[in-house]
């Protein structure tokens, strides 16, 4: 399997995975809240041996988010922006999104800006402004993705992963729906999901059908997890992004 390196690219620690010597394709795969940039970056080696040989077109770029948890005692955690776990529990408890669909986060507008200067550095290195784009996220890094795709400064990408995200920002977010026009959207996610209810992920789903975006909507039995069958179905999209 190929190496990983650790590097920075603009402002922020990567894990960085080439599929063959010469990509071509950047994806950029963002992490939840109170993991680290290890926590997805063996999905390369699992699409990698998905692929086969279309694989060495892509370089996959695991981003750490730039807030350390270390103060609520979690050493190793990051964030891509602070977020109050008692209050998303209750409102789970409550089944009352509301809040938190409508709300935009503190600290999402520094996170996405942070993101798209390193999307910039991957396009730049890969070759330049026209380099195909894979973004996607799980759990924060998925609302991030979005977000960044909404409302980033950069391209919006050819494809837009989705894994156990949720809708914050929603106004600014079904303004600028119309910049998915040409993005193919996967999303996945758990029916039994305690921290991101499923609820809200079929309100994120409505609101990209009826912008008419092009979303694949993957639900499956199981908690706030990466199922199978979603990085099988992931590689099938990449493989057609690599063949185009």
């Amino acid at each position: 399997m190929p190496e990983a390196r650790r590097t920075r690219i603009a402002s922020l620690d990567c894990i960085v995975v080439d599929g063959g010597d010469e990509p071509s394709i950047g994806v950029v795969i963002c992490h939840g809240y109170g993991a680290s940039y290890d926590d997805l970056a063996g999905l390369s080696n699992e699409w990698l041996s998905l692929l086969g040989d279309q694989g060495d077109k892509f370089r996959f770029v695991f981003p750490d988010a730039p807030n350390s948890l270390a103060e609520i005692g979690m050493p190793q955690g990051r964030a891509w922006w602070p977020i109050n776990m008692a209050r998303l529990a209750e409102a789970v408890q409550a089944s009352d999104f509301e809040e938190l669909h409508e709300h935009e986060p503190p600290g999402v507008t520094e996170a996405r800006l942070t993101l798209c200067d390193t999307i910039t550095s991957v396009k730049q290195e890969l070759g330049g402004d026209a380099t195909p784009l894979v973004l996607g996220g799980f759990s924060q890094g998925a609302m991030l993705a979005m977000d960044t795709a909404l409302r980033g400064s950069v391209a919006p990408p050819q494809l837009l992963i989705q894994f156990s995200g949720t809708v914050i920002c929603r106004p600014q977010w079904q303004q600028a729906m119309s910049r998915l026009s040409g993005t193919e959207v996967f999303q996945s996610h758990g029916t039994i999901d305690p921290v991101l209810p499923y609820a809200s992920a079929s309100i994120l789903n409505e609101m990209l059908q009826n912008s008419g975006v092009s979303n694949r909507f993957h639900s499956f039995e199981g908690p706030h997890t990466i199922d199978l069958e979603s990085v099988t179905v992931t590689a099938e999209l990449l493989r057609k992004i690599a063949a185009s």
